[in-house]
């Protein structure tokens, strides 16, 4: 496995974009995006469609695979439908690996930059399904096959819980981030004390209200910021990987450009208190 690429400061999010999937992935990486963020679950994801659209921008010249950073996840039978990358009587363990295997192919590579578990069996406490889960891909990165490993959809409770049973720490936790939780704070301070990257999804669309409030309103005006790039500047400001899902062309490069906006200390601390 070679090293790969380093981790983007944005990731393009490939959820729910079905028969648009391989055109709008395409789009996005020649908008200039180099992290893509998919999944192994039909039902939310058309991860071979993605799978298709990097395999062509490769084959076109247009990118390497070591410039790639391609992340996606397993899903546990309860989150798929009836499409599914694995063989449902088999062993938790068994099923994370061929997930893994068919998300390979799905992208014509021999190792994945990120694996990530989708989400937990329960909302509460870990499952022996969950660490079974976990220990597979585990022994994933330790075969080399991928370079990090992650999960996603994660209480605080439940990562408190892993990191004290990980044999091989999460390099990421991804969640939809609310403003109305000081954007995910409780978290967000577990992940810096143990060096986990934080992946923000839904910034956009799970917090309409507050992004709408006066204050945003004055702070875009004063800027010439629309406030969805405001917030993906803010989100690394505050150490952050956003994904953007956006299906606009210039949406895509504005908010590859806001990453480098200017951003003061006290715009970072008025989008932080927006929820109150």
């Amino acid at each position: 496995m070679t090293e790969g690429a380093q981790v983007p400061k944005l990731l393009y999010g490939t959820a729910w974009k079905e028969e648009r999937s391989e055109a709008l992935t395409a789009l996005a990486l020649g908008a200039g995006f180099r992290g893509i963020d998919t999944a192994n679950q039909r039902k939310h994801y058309f991860e071979v469609a993605v799978g298709k659209a990097v395999q062509a921008a490769v084959a076109a010249g247009k990118v390497t695979r070591g410039e790639l950073f391609l992340q996606t996840k397993f899903t546990f039978r309860d989150g798929q439908d009836d499409r599914l990358p694995y063989d449902p009587q088999a062993p938790v363990a068994t099923q994370v690996r061929q997930s893994f295997e068919s998300s390979l192919q799905h992208f014509a590579t021999d190792y994945l930059d990120s694996f990530v578990l989708h989400g937990p069996s329960s909302r509460g406490a870990l499952t022996a399904e969950d660490i079974e889960a976990w220990r597979a891909i585990e022994a994933l990165a330790g075969e080399g096959k991928t370079r990090h490993i992650g999960v996603s959809n994660f209480t605080l409770a439940q990562l408190k819980e892993l990191l004290a049973l990980a044999s091989v720490a999460p390099r990421f936790l991804q969640n939809r981030c609310y403003a109305r939780t000081g954007w995910d704070r409780d978290v967000r301070r577990l992940c810096a004390e143990h060096g986990v990257v934080y992946q923000g999804f839904s910034l956009l669309t799970a917090n309409r209200r507050e992004l709408e409030s006066a204050s945003v309103k004055r702070l875009c005006k004063r800027t010439g910021q629309s406030s969805a790039e405001l917030v993906f500047r803010f989100a690394v400001a505050l150490g952050v990987l956003p994904l953007t899902g956006t299906s606009s062309l210039e949406h895509m490069q504005k908010d590859l450009a806001a990453l480098d906006l200017p951003l003061e200390a006290a715009d970072v601390a008025l989008l932080e208190k927006i929820a109150g």
